[in-house]
């Protein structure tokens, strides 16, 4: 009984660190999201910045002070992924290129990239893994809190969250989002800079897919693949929309989905179904969500008829 309780506690634990990664990407979409640019490119944002970490931890582990080398790591993954959300933004503010497709071009750049080190750095050599960095000397790995391995990792991303709750709704910079996102156009009416407010909202947006990247590679797997982010940088999307971009419920719908993908997961387990079963689960439960939706919204009239048909 007591080792079924330990379990429990461990399932729980390990589904609030997926949470809280999960939570963190959609926080770090949603200022773009909200200024009505669509940015779907969060998991390559997320993988180089975790990939800019992973490389400070092989080249500089065993150099620096582990705090120092954090501290290198945390600065390197905030600038890979702003650097990441700079490159579309700034291409939509200057030369109006589509922002969906730039941001969806740049993950698989991103995952090009990271596929290629891996393979040059591959431990041992041609076997295309890395492995765990610095799995001896720990160099580089953020340390347990209290005992609990990713609690400062859950942290982290509560006070990303508070932040940004707080940068939206309070702050003038949340104001010209928002008013970007009703209309350009009024937007430059009444004196904002769009082109500014764009390149500074995606170089926020960017460097805290970087963020969720050092989280995943410093302080859950201590590695680097093509799959760190796990496809969470589109999950994600989900997360912010059924959310409606708002920060506070987000935490509600980073746990469901969590809940739901794990719950489907055991599902497929004890019925001995394909894993992928789970994902398809998920994804028809969503889809139901995501389309009444559109029912709460909208409703349907017949022309001539003047009958409402639905709601």
């Amino acid at each position: 009984m007591v080792d079924g309780a330990v379990g429990t506690a461990r399932r729980c634990w390990a589904l609030a660190q997926n949470t809280a990664m999960l939570l963190c990407i959609a926080i770090a979409i949603t200022p773009a999201f909200k200024m009505h640019f669509w940015n779907i490119g969060a998991e390559g944002q997320v993988l180089i910045g975790g990939f800019d970490c992973a490389t400070v931890m092989l080249k500089l582990g065993g150099k620096l002070p582990t705090p120092l080398l954090i501290i290198i790591m945390l600065i390197a993954a905030l600038a890979a992924g702003a650097v990441w959300g700079l490159i579309p933004a700034y291409f939509n503010a200057k030369k109006n290129c589509n922002e969906t497709l730039f941001t969806l071009m740049m993950n698989y750049v991103a995952i090009q990239l990271i596929g290629f080190f891996v393979l040059e750095w591959s431990v041992p050599k041609g076997s295309g893994q890395i492995g765990i960095i610095n799995q001896k000397t720990q160099a580089g790995w953020i340390p347990p809190l209290f005992g609990k391995a990713y609690l400062i990792n859950i942290l982290i991303v509560v006070a990303v969250t508070v932040a940004i709750a707080i940068y939206l709704s309070k702050s003038k910079h949340g104001y010209e989002i928002t008013v970007v996102g009703e209309s350009r156009n009024t937007a430059r009416y009444i004196g904002i800079d769009v082109r500014k407010v764009i390149i500074r909202t995606m170089v926020l947006s960017g460097a805290i897919c970087g963020l969720a990247g050092f989280l995943l590679v410093a302080g859950q797997d201590h590695t680097i693949t093509k799959e760190t982010a796990g496809g969470n940088g589109f999950t994600a999307i989900m997360v912010s929309w059924l959310a409606k971009f708002d920060p506070k419920w987000m935490v509600l719908t980073a746990l469901l989905i969590c809940f739901l993908e794990k719950g489907a997961g055991e599902i497929a387990t004890m019925f001995n179904l394909n894993l992928a079963f789970a994902d398809i689960i998920t994804g028809i439960i969503i889809f139901f969500i995501v389309g009444s939706d559109f029912f709460i919204n909208y409703k349907i009239v017949f022309r001539g008829s003047g009958k409402e048909v639905a709601a």
